[in-house]
């Protein structure tokens, strides 16, 4: 029997603000525990809070590049629930007056573009972080508790449940990533927890209309780990469909990296257990039509825009331009790169997806640590062009350049690397290595083509690949045909 999988997503975004939510505290990231702290964060009686406008802004900014509704009316409500890490007792929230509705991101999956809905988004403060004193959150020992992330402004961004494998949640989130870092919003480093997802997944018989008991799977810190999560409780909810035991309650369960499992925490709260009611002590929030117009005209060209613009404007193939896009970094350095060389933009892009990519993964570094600049790019790819160097020697002077920043030109009197296009200098190699390989010779004359090559690499080889590729073959070619007239 088939079965389908229903996923949506909850979306934690830590907003580029240098101040919390409520308060002046700092949300600098790493500082010593429980430094970064006031009454007001810390819920302490009689602390009165003032919303962080910026804050506001920023996600109006985000709900403008998901194709939201923003709300002319939004206000906080406190969400109640008593756990270590929430000092107040109650979380501030958007529960009945989100400040963006209706939106949808644009996702390529499987060949073609779909809109994921996104019903809400909305603003609300952060928690403080546990440590556990164990191997994870399910069998710690005992737990401490730092108050600094407590009232960092977070936008939650909930996705409709339109995901239907953990491959499609998973190129979602990198694309929703990819979106967040060009409006720059957040840093959306998920390693500091500045991007964070916890998905709602259920399984249903395919064509029932109903959709099955949703589980909650948290503490997914990576994409990878949110796939393998949700293959891994798919597979179990599959089975106990097929038991004929299906879930009969909601539940949360945690992602065990290291067992490759979701194990059990508890059943998932109605939300009237919440007890949810307007925050008194935060006015609700007007937003003037010309204040969103305003924050609208700040936004960037956003990638979907951006890759169909190179395939337009650079006649760029579909792979390229999806690919120089989803990364801000990688698609400024393509332009700034494309700019500054006369030649084709394939080749530039080429580079940046070839050699300039295999480096980086090499090295496990990110884009923004690369020391190679667009324009040395740019004066690289001209050596090439003007032939003062071959594709071997480039690719040589490339990795240079990436280790050490220098300069290509540099590189290339630094070690002598100039091509060799002398037709004086190479025909004498091209006739010392014939005279002394008369078996690939005489191959070639009998009809082995390949052999060809190898002569090519003799002479290659000789010059330590500086010749030019093109002037060994013409005048090796040239050379052997004369001996087969011979």
């Amino acid at each position: 029997m088939a079965y389908e999988i229903v996923i949506g997503l909850e979306v934690h975004v830590e907003l580029k603000t240098e101040s919390k939510l409520c308060c002046g505290c700092s949300t600098k990231f790493n500082a010593e525990v429980n430094t970064l702290v006031c009454p007001v964060c810390l819920g302490l009686p009689g602390a009165l809070p003032v919303l962080n406008k910026k804050a506001v802004e920023l996600s109006i900014i985000t709900g403008l590049a998901l194709n939201c509704e923003i709300a002319e009316h939004c206000q906080f409500d406190r969400k109640q629930y008593f756990y270590p890490d929430l000092p107040k007792g109650y979380q501030l929230t958007q529960f009945y007056h989100p400040i963006g509705r209706e939106g949808w991101l644009e996702v390529n999956l499987a060949g073609k573009n779909r809109k994921i809905g996104i019903p809400r988004i909305h603003l609300e403060e952060e928690a403080g972080r546990s440590y556990h004193a164990g191997k994870g959150i399910i069998d710690a020992e005992y737990s401490l508790l730092d108050y600094n992330r407590s009232s960092i402004p977070l936008l939650e961004i909930v996705t409709a449940p339109e995901l239907h494998s953990p491959q499609e949640a998973k190129k979602f989130m990198e694309c929703l990533k990819t979106t967040l870092e060009y409006i720059d919003v957040s840093d959306c480093k998920m390693a500091e927890g500045s991007l964070r997802c916890d998905a709602n997944i259920s399984v249903r018989h395919r064509g029932d209309l109903q959709l099955g008991k949703r589980v909650e799977i948290k503490n997914m810190n990576s994409f990878r780990a949110l796939e393998a999560a949700l293959e891994d409780e798919a597979k179990r909810q599959v089975s106990l469909l097929q038991q004929g035991t299906p879930l009969q309650r909601e539940e949360s369960r945690a992602w065990v990296e290291e067992k490759g499992r979701t194990l059990f925490m508890r059943f998932k709260e109605e939300p009237h257990e919440y007890r949810y009611f307007p925050d008194p002590d935060l006015l609700p929030i007007e937003i003037a039509d010309h204040w969103i117009q305003d924050l609208r005209s700040q936004l960037p060209e956003l990638p979907q825009i951006k890759r169909q613009r190179y395939l337009r404007e650079y006649e760029l193939p579909a792979y390229d331009g999806e690919l120089l896009s989803s990364s801000k970094q990688m698609a400024d350095f393509f332009e700034l790169a494309v700019q500054a060389y006369d030649g084709e933009p394939k080749k530039v892009s080429n580079w940046i997806l070839g050699e300039l990519a295999r480096l980086i993964n090499l090295e496990k570094i990110e884009f923004g640590q690369v020391k190679v600049t667009p324009g040395a790019l740019a004066l690289l790819l001209t050596l090439l062009d003007q032939k003062v160097i071959n594709g071997k020697i480039a690719k040589m002077v490339f990795e240079e350049m990436f280790y050490t920043g220098k300069k290509p030109e540099a590189i290339v009197a630094e070690k002598d690397l100039e091509q060799v296009s002398d037709p004086k200098v190479i025909k004498e190699i091209v006739a010392r290595t014939i005279a002394a390989h008369p078996l690939p010779v005489r191959d070639y004359l009998r009809g082995k083509k390949k052999a060809l090559g190898f002569l090519v690499g003799q002479v290659m080889a000789e010059t330590k690949g500086k010749a030019n590729p093109e002037m060994v073959r013409d005048l090796l070619d040239e050379e052997l045909s004369f001996l087969s007239r011979s």
